[in-house]
């Protein structure tokens, strides 16, 4: 008797009454292959139960109202497939079964339209008021749109709002795009200074490699045209041929656009050179003719404004606090030389002039038709583009029922504030800086005489006391500058005295401390109207 194999007993089912014979392994399996392949789903038995079969799901509409059948659908016999029945189904529904519910009538669908056209008139309606409404109020320099970019779109925020990240006090800053031309003019001028002090011939072409490897950027005609606007009086520009160029690119025959310097001739006779002082000085009246530049949209926004203001040049210091520098319009480029234009024949006249003497009188006469009827009309002028009349400026309904008077002397003490603000000084920026942290150290000083326990204290220890209780980062001689100015606004509180070597500080610790800070938050507010 032959011995099994213990893989024989995977072979072998349970018996039952339509037990099936077992498979052979499959050929292709090889001896070595622990993985035993999965047999097949075995044909349903005919005495075992038949296998569950899954239920029709009905739509919700045909179990609600089982009236709305057709009578047809009743002749199918009782024992007919699902798949009959869905099949049916999706034929009687059509194709709209799935867009318009089948209970939806004529009349329902008519007023949904006609609501929905509603809708639409109400939303016109609503816009066309916006619009309205947005015309009447009167327009300032300030409520312009973002700046946009050559291209239409908006600019970025760095470059929309450059003047505001500035650091240090506020100043006569410059647009962004008005510094990015300065940094254009003072790369240009390093890179035609190397080539003219070596006698070489600047072209545009060796000045935009140059500039565009410097500052990373593109650098254009146009860029060149806005120098031209801002420093007409910086170089000399023309058109010129026969140029080596040594470049495959472009022919010694055709012109290129060429670059000099104007310069100052020297005493001697001998030929200038673009040194670093005079790079340096060009650049500093470039900077000056951008920032008078700056300066007139600065005056058209003080007259634009309600009541205007007028502030002289010379105490100008910061600009307008309403005044967005960063959308001061772009600088319009100046016309550049260009290269001379062969005459080219583009019309029938120009033909028929040239050619006379070659052609028949049949085909002159024939041309002459020709160009009457094809004629180009007269370029139509362009009409003027008249700008709306601004309308007068109405008060807003926050506004209403108060008096106008009242309302003008409001903004006068706005205008005065703000014309003070413009004209101050650097050295009195600083001081009402220091007024107004006044307060709060006179505050950390009465604490640092309580917890010390002592009439008086030196200079050092009460400065150093001080910075380590401040909120901000502060120096021990700005902290020394504090003190003093406190006790020169309030010497009967606080009191300075030099023995020796040394300054101590004395504090009235009996005053009230409320009272002091009153005092000095009312002349923090004194000097910031002067």
């Amino acid at each position: 008797m032959a011995q099994r194999r213990v893989t024989d007993f995977f072979a072998r089912r349970r018996p039952g009454p339509c037990a099936a014979p077992s498979r052979a392994k499959p050929a292709w399996r090889t001896p070595s292959s622990r993985k035993r392949a999965r047999p097949p789903a075995e044909p349903p038995c005919r005495e075992s139960a038949p296998p569950a079969r899954r239920r029709l799901q009905l739509p919700a509409e045909e179990v609600s109202a089982p009236r709305a059948r057709s009578p047809a659908a009743y002749d199918s016999p009782e024992h007919s497939s699902p798949r009959k029945k869905t099949k049916k189904a999706a034929v009687s529904a059509g194709p709209l079964s799935c867009l318009v519910p089948s209970k939806v009538t004529f009349s329902e669908l008519k007023s949904c339209l006609r609501r929905a056209r509603e809708l639409g008139t109400r939303v016109q309606e609503l816009r066309t008021s916006a619009r309205r409404k947005d015309a009447e109020e009167p327009s300032a320099p300030e409520a312009e749109g973002p700046p946009v970019g050559p291209c239409g779109e908006k600019a970025p925020a760095y470059q929309r709002f450059h003047a505001l990240a500035q650091p240090g006090p506020p100043g006569l800053v410059l647009p962004y795009k008005y510094q990015v031309l300065a940094e254009m003019f003072r790369s240009m001028d390093t890179i035609v200074g190397m080539l003219y002090n070596r006698s070489e011939t600047v072209t545009f072409a060796k000045v935009k490699q140059g500039v565009q490897d410097m500052m990373r950027k593109r650098f254009e005609e146009r860029n060149v045209g806005q120098i031209k606007t801002v420093y007409p009086a910086s170089y000399r520009f023309r058109q010129e041929r026969d140029v080596p160029t040594f470049r495959d690119g472009v022919k010694k025959s055709d012109y290129q656009l060429t670059i000099e310097p104007l310069l100052d001739q020297e005493a001697g006779g001998t030929a200038p050179q673009l040194t670093a002082s005079r790079l340096l000085q060009r650049r500093q009246v470039f900077s000056q003719n951008l920032v008078e530049r700056v300066r007139e949209h600065h005056r058209a926004f003080l007259a634009s404004l309600s009541p205007p203001m007028a502030v002289p040049e010379d105490q100008l210091m910061r600009w307008h606090p309403r005044f967005n520098v960063d959308e001061v319009p772009d600088i319009e480029p100046a016309e550049l030389p260009q290269p001379p234009t062969t005459e080219k024949l583009a019309t029938a006249q120009e033909v028929l002039a040239r050619a006379r003497s070659l052609m028949s009188p049949r085909m002159e006469k024939a041309l002459s038709d020709l160009a009457l009827r094809t004629g180009e009309p007269g370029s139509p002028r362009s009409p003027s583009l008249a700008l709306p009349a601004s309308p007068p400026a109405t008060p807003p309904a926050a506004l209403k029922g108060v008096s106008q008077a009242l309302l003008e002397r409001i903004r006068a003490k706005e205008a005065q504030k703000q014309l003070a603000q413009m004209t101050r000084r650097p050295e009195q920026e600083q001081r009402l800086q220091r007024l107004e942290r006044l307060p709060e150290l006179a505050r950390l000083l009465r604490s640092v005489f309580v917890s010390e326990r002592k009439p008086a204290l030196t200079m050092e220890v009460a400065c150093a006391r001080m910075v380590g209780s401040y909120r901000a980062a502060m120096s021990p001689g700005e902290m020394e500058t504090h003190v003093r100015l406190l006790s020169e606004l309030l010497p009967d509180w606080l009191s300075l005295h030099c023995i020796r070597t040394d300054t101590y500080v004395k504090l009235d610790k009996a005053a009230d401390l409320a009272s002091i800070i009153a005092q000095l938050a009312h002349l923090a507010r004194a000097e910031e109207t002067l």
